[in-house]
């Protein structure tokens, strides 16, 4: 499964709770690191989400994104944006192109929430 989870736009504080819990279940994490700016070291992201988080850069997310999607058919990947993950046209297109390969989903409730 795939997730696309907004990240507010101040610091690793402003996910929300059901996007936390997403990312805590992950067996991958990426940040998509171009759209907006984040304005604190990734090393924060990584302490409060206890997850490696690895920077996607935009080359990546716009047209080397396919081995993220087959391994998102059978893993858990959050795919971290600042701000809305639906404020740039790339993502609606991961979004689509996730939905290609029918294992996506836009911040679902997580089991028991």
């Amino acid at each position: 499964m795939l997730y696309l989870i907004g990240l507010g736009l101040n610091d690793e504080y402003d996910i929300t709770m059901r996007g936390l819990e997403l990312v805590r279940g992950c067996s991958e994490v990426l940040l998509e690191a171009y759209t907006s700016v984040l304005t604190v070291p990734v090393e924060r992201l990584e302490a409060l989400y206890g997850r490696k988080v690895t920077v996607a850069e935009r080359d990546f997310v716009e047209s080397g994104i396919e081995p993220v999607l087959e391994r998102a058919k059978t893993n858990e990947i959050a795919l971290l944006v600042v701000g809305d993950p639906f404020g740039a046209t790339t993502h609606c297109d991961v979004l689509a192109r996730a939905k290609t390969c029918a294992r996506a989903a836009a911040s679902p409730r997580p089991q028991g929430m």
